[in-house]
């Protein structure tokens, strides 16, 4: 993919923007690549430079109160990374580890305020942004406190097939290499809960799962499951 014309997910912040924004959103910085396993971002670090995905996808975790892992969200190609410690110079809220070989643009953090400074458009899509983050998380928050795993489950996994799912003969496959632990850190709760979740999913033709790879067969009853 061009990293000035090539296309980007639907909904990500890259395809948002206007041509000529983005374009120079991505002008900006050096271009770099990455191998899988490369972190990106590392929690604590006080570090101030920011990221735009322009191929391949990371991971974004964090550490538990009790010293687990817990996988907090996914980001793919035209998605910003770091953009907030960019904003705020404070530390570094989470690690970002690259799923596969990425290619992204390295912006410094004065490079990337003066750009926002001198393209209000740019820097008010990067608060609605951020925004959207926070609210997705609130939620999260909210249905680990409130609601049931099988729930939760259907929730995160029809997020993540309109985010990163592609069309298939069996329905939308998840285009993300998820182990199980990963999955149940998304979902926010044990691992033996969510594989038997799963389970049930599967025998009921929901969902057909493979190695790290999950396809949303019949996403009506899955949306069924996530309404309550």
């Amino acid at each position: 993919m061009s990293s000035l014309t090539g296309s980007f997910p639907p909904g990500s912040f890259l395809a948002k923007l206007p041509e000529t924004s983005r374009a120079g959103l991505l002008a900006l910085g050096t271009a770099r690549e990455y191998p899988p396993g490369k972190v990106l971002l590392r929690e604590g670090d006080p570090t101030s430079h920011a990221f735009v995905l322009v191929t391949g996808f990371v991971k974004v975790t964090a550490t538990t109160p009790d010293g687990h892992l817990a996988l907090l969200a996914i980001r793919t190609a035209g998605e910003l990374i770091g953009e907030l410690a960019s904003m705020d110079g404070q530390p570094r809220v989470a690690t970002v580890t690259c799923a596969g070989r990425v290619r992204a643009r390295l912006v410094t953090q004065p490079e990337f305020r003066r750009f926002l400074a001198a393209h209000p458009d740019v820097a008010l899509a990067v608060g609605s942004s951020v925004g959207a983050k926070l609210r997705w998380a609130t939620r999260r928050r909210v249905d680990f406190g409130s609601r049931e795993v099988r729930i939760r489950l259907a929730r995160v996994l029809l997020e993540l097939a309109a985010a990163h799912g592609t069309p298939g003969p069996a329905g939308a496959e998840i285009g993300v290499d998820l182990t199980q632990p990963e999955l149940a850190g998304l979902v926010g709760a044990a691992e033996p809960t969510v594989h038997r979740v799963l389970a049930g999913f599967r025998h009921a033709g929901i969902v057909a799962t493979g190695y790290r790879r999950i396809t949303v067969v019949d996403r009506a009853e899955l949306e069924a499951v996530a309404d309550g």
